[in-house]
């Protein structure tokens, strides 16, 4: 089955550079930001406060990304169903297509 190139998404795997600068631009914006928490001049309580305020944040961001890759995903999947579907309906009513 030969795919039109408007109907596969062709998506191509991310370079190590790619994944070795997405890590440490990460672990950079954490620890940057940590330290600038730990030496703010202000008393415990506050940097504890701004700190879980951070681990908060970041959590949320992990669950965020992975529920947009998983809706992302599960649109592919259904589009791909369905485009299968009309494929099929469409070669069953086909008029030039042999009849067996």
């Amino acid at each position: 089955m030969s795919r039109t190139p408007h109907t596969q998404a062709i998506q191509s795997a991310h370079s190590n550079a790619w994944v070795v600068q997405t890590w440490l631009s990460w672990v950079l914006a954490v620890g940057v930001t940590s330290m600038g928490v730990w030496f703010l001049p202000v008393d415990g309580w506050m940097k504890a406060f701004l700190g879980m305020g951070m681990l908060f944040t970041v959590g949320s961001t992990f669950s965020l990304a992975k529920t947009v890759r998983d809706v992302h995903e599960q649109q592919r999947i259904v589009s791909r169903i369905d485009e299968a579907r009309m494929t099929k309906l469409l070669a069953e009513v086909d008029p030039l297509s042999p009849k067996l």
